[in-house]
């Protein structure tokens, strides 16, 4: 693996090289056609992905959906092996690790950019979907009720890709989603679909604010001028959202950052320390058992 400083954040433009290696987009869509959505058959690329992916981060909105099959996928740093009718959900800027996929795999991958609904109220998406925030389970198994209707909706998001014979109609694009995000909300567990108030869409807000940031930003102060609130309420609605607090959260992320570049990257330990943390390695070494009950250096040996 090539020495990396930090997960990388990939835009639509650099996935060709990183998913695929040897082949290129179809030499007629567009760059700006495929910046903002994209969709395939995996089937017909399948024998080109070089498994495993290494962990990154995707500047879009994906999810892969199987007709047929096997795959294992990590969001964070869990892992998780789903199969034929079930879809994985990966929201953006969320760490993933695209382990491996059976050659007899059949389905669809699609990623696509929220400005594809700039008819949409701010945070619709997160606040109605609970597969687009980032702590939600990825997999979603889909009811032999649902599965016809969502199969043909995702063939018919991709022959509107595929038709190279007009522009294509992104409004018609963004409804089609709009439908089959609907289509999954109904596979959801009913426990899920819990109403939503404003502390818990200021915490779905820092969340992704974490994940965007976590490089730059390590106080709840910064944060909290991010979502333009004061430190006690972001506190606050993380509280009644999660009974933890935003420093409990913070920490996580930065936690799961450090795990992912220990396990991953070739960077020293004194490097991460002065990379993610801007500290000492004692320092370093002291949250991170704090956080995980081991050190460091404990938590390398075990890779």
């Amino acid at each position: 693996m090539d020495r990396q400083e930090k997960i990388p954040v990939l835009r639509p433009e650099d996935l060709n090289d990183f998913h695929y290696k040897t082949i290129k987009w179809q030499p007629t869509i567009s760059e700006t056609k495929h910046k903002h959505y994209h969709v395939n058959r995996i089937e017909n690329f399948i024998g080109n992905f070089s498994f495993p992916l290494p962990p990154h981060r995707k500047t879009v909105h994906d999810f892969i959906y199987l007709k047929k099959g096997y795959s294992r996928r990590s969001k964070g740093l869990n892992k998780y092996d789903f199969w034929a009718s079930e879809l994985f959900f990966l929201p953006a800027f969320q760490i993933t690790e695209h382990v491996e996929m059976s050659k007899d795999t059949e389905g669809f991958y699609l990623h696509f950019d929220e400005k594809l609904f700039p008819f949409l109220p701010k945070n619709y998406l997160n606040d109605t979907y609970r597969f687009f925030q980032l702590q939600s389970n990825p997999v979603i198994k889909i009811s032999d009720d649902s599965k016809l209707y969502i199969e043909q909706i995702l063939e018919r998001l991709l022959n509107l890709y595929e038709d190279d014979t007009k522009e294509m109609n992104m409004n018609l694009v963004a409804t089609y989603l709009l439908a089959f995000f609907e289509e999954i909300k109904k596979e959801l567990p009913s426990e899920l679909k819990k109403k939503k108030n404003a502390y818990f869409q200021i915490t779905e807000q820092f969340k992704n604010a974490l994940a965007l940031h976590i490089y730059q930003k390590q106080t709840v102060a910064d944060y909290a001028q991010i979502l333009n609130i004061t430190p006690n309420y972001l506190n606050k609605c993380v509280k009644n959202s999660t009974n933890r607090t935003a420093q409990d959260l913070l920490n996580e992320m930065l936690t799961l950052e450090a795990k992912t570049l220990l396990k991953f990257s070739n960077l020293q330990i004194s490097e991460i320390a002065v990379k993610l943390f801007d500290q000492t390695p004692s320092n370093f070494s002291r949250f991170f058992k704090s956080q995980t009950g081991i050190t460091p250096k404990q938590y390398l040996e075990m890779y």
